[in-house]
């Protein structure tokens, strides 16, 4: 990819959330280790244990790691497989979502608090009431209020929901019904759980109709992020089995949001897993890929690259490889 850079090559860590705090460029990733568990669908071989917190002063300088931040063996719920994660600051106070499964095997999210940017977070004694399944986005909007956007299928565990309960027989739709969605949930003012039920996020098509199931090149299937541009909110995500990064646009932190097009093609590994940040006046995009393990999809190596608007606000596609 023409002009990525790898942010951190002695050691696998993907899924980047970078956000700028206290004038600098934190990273929050997951931390991809060799947990010697077979492939499968349901993501066993991700096996994380724990979180380590990155910070950067400029693009293209040095990384600094500030250590581990947070691991299961803190979380007095948690069970296995510490997924994404993401930070949020508000009132001098940093506040980590992360996704766990908890000691049942089901993936819930979580919320740890920290008095810095860079740790060390500690964790509350229990999940995030109603909260389920992975990839927790955290978003401040303008007027101050957070959003947490989260959701994730196959092992992501979203299919088995309906209305946010688990509904027993649950599954994906067939091709041809709506596809799954991705939730949107307001936080509450000490930003420790969730003030609403969370609502589901529409992707709609060019004509006006929700993306469905079978239209695997655009449809939901993790990874959210938000971001705002020009007034507009930008919701991405990953496409999953087809390794595409795609996003739509809205007017409001709710949606509905129209599909737009393609941010990133595929790239060395399986998943695609990504964060956008400004910073000094440019926009970056932050990502991973396999290619510094040989192509191994459980151990990924972040990196970043210049973003690029077009004129009329859509997003110049990148070229994964």
């Amino acid at each position: 990819m023409k002009n990525a850079r790898y942010l951190y090559p002695s050691d696998f860590m993907a899924d980047p959330s970078a956000h700028v705090f206290e004038g600098k460029i934190y990273i929050y990733p997951s931390h991809d280790w060799e947990s010697g568990i077979a492939e499968n669908d349901n993501g066993d071989h991700f096996n994380m244990k724990d979180y380590h917190v990155f910070s950067m002063e400029d693009i293209g300088g040095e990384v600094t790691d500030h250590g581990q931040v947070l691991s299961i063996a803190d979380i007095p719920w948690g069970g296995r497989q510490l997924w994404d994660s993401d930070v949020a600051h508000k009132d001098g106070k940093y506040y980590m979502y992360f996704s766990l499964k908890d000691k049942t095997d089901i993936f819930r999210l979580g919320v740890a608090v920290s008095d810095t940017p860079y740790g060390p977070f500690v964790p509350q004694d229990n999940p995030i009431k109603g909260s389920y399944s992975i990839d927790p986005c955290a978003f401040e909007d303008e007027d101050g209020t957070h959003y947490l956007y989260f959701g994730g299928i196959w092992g992501g565990q979203l299919q088995f929901y309906r209305d946010n309960k688990i509904v027993p027989g649950s599954n994906l739709p067939h091709f041809h019904e709506q596809a799954l969605s991705a939730k949107v949930v307001r936080l509450t003012e000490d930003m420790l759980e969730f003030d609403e039920e969370p609502r589901e996020l529409l992707i709609l098509d060019e004509n006006g109709n929700p993306l469905t199931q079978g239209d695997t090149e655009r449809r939901f299937f993790e990874a959210s992020w938000m971001h705002k541009y020009k007034g507009k909110y930008y919701f991405s995500y990953s496409t999953g089995d087809t390794h595409l990064l795609c996003y739509a646009i809205g007017d409001n932190p709710y949606g509905p949001f129209t599909y737009q097009g393609v941010i990133l093609t595929p790239v060395v590994g399986w998943t695609t897993h990504h964060s956008f940040v400004e910073y000094n006046g440019k926009w970056y995009l932050f990502h991973h890929d396999a290619v510094p393990s040989n192509g191994k999809t459980w151990l990924r190596s972040m990196k970043v690259v210049e973003l690029y608007y077009n004129e009329d606000g859509t997003i110049k596609t990148i070229a994964g490889q």
